[in-house]
């Protein structure tokens, strides 16, 4: 997906306010566990809430990802966590956590309800009994415009990179088809991505926690305005 271009996420994302984002989570995770300690982020990207996690809210940070580039990033950012490259949809770290969050919509690329129900069950797993699992969704079906054009434009430290972006919704999967231009000293360069991301109902979203023995409730706000779901364990489920 990022393969490519691992090494300009964060200049393009450089607005992103991790830290806010990071407080926000924390205390959902606080409200529902009060002594937490370990979190694992699924889908982690370069670990950017890692360090707010940690430094300023308590918790031992670790992060799965399946892109290799974004695991050596978040490792080289937040030394005390463990950063694994693993497939959310189908994953086994041999431990549980107090709370598993999945943050930046990154449950989106799951694709389709299969998927979707696979992730969910996988992060739930490594869920403690009375853990919690958050997840920040991707957008419902009808919430994209077809045909929407971004552009985002950031500095480097070799030149400056442009990502423009273009939509396609074919039923319930939204196509992003990102093309790149990148200018150094040396000249320009073009990288072409498409990105798939599942359009999920807020129903295919809970009955996913519901399959997995999960009770969940949606902040319809969340984090960043998309929303945020937050679960736990249904009492007397395994």
């Amino acid at each position: 997906m990022f393969s490519a271009t691992v090494a300009y996420y964060d200049a393009l994302y450089h607005d992103k306010d991790y830290r806010t984002e990071a407080r926000y989570v924390a205390t959902v995770i606080r409200e529902r566990v009060p002594r937490a300690a370990s979190v694992l982020d699924v889908g982690c990207g370069t670990g950017g809430h890692a360090p707010s996690l940690a430094a300023e809210h308590g918790f031992r940070v670790d992060g799965i990802d399946i892109e290799p580039g974004f695991v050596k990033h978040a490792r080289a950012r937040h030394r005390a966590g463990t950063f694994t490259q693993a497939d959310m949809t189908d994953f086994d770290l041999g431990r549980t956590y107090d709370a598993v969050i999945s943050l930046f919509s990154a449950i989106g690329y799951v694709k389709d309800e299969a998927g979707l129900r696979r992730a969910v069950w996988a992060m739930a797993r490594h869920a403690a009994p009375d853990g919690v699992l958050v997840v920040e969704p991707w957008f419902e079906p009808g919430a994209m415009r077809q045909g929407y054009v971004t552009c985002r434009v950031a500095d480097t430290p070799d030149g400056t990179i442009c990502r423009m972006s273009h939509t396609a919704i074919e039923g319930q999967v939204s196509r992003l088809h990102f093309e790149y231009l990148i200018g150094s000293a040396a000249g320009l360069r073009r990288v072409t991505e498409l990105h798939e991301l599942g359009l999920f109902t807020r129903r295919q979203m809970e009955s996913a926690f519901e399959a997995a023995g999960m009770t969940v409730a949606f902040d319809e706000q969340g984090p960043t305005g998309r929303g945020l779901y937050v679960a736990s364990r249904t009492r007397g489920a395994e």
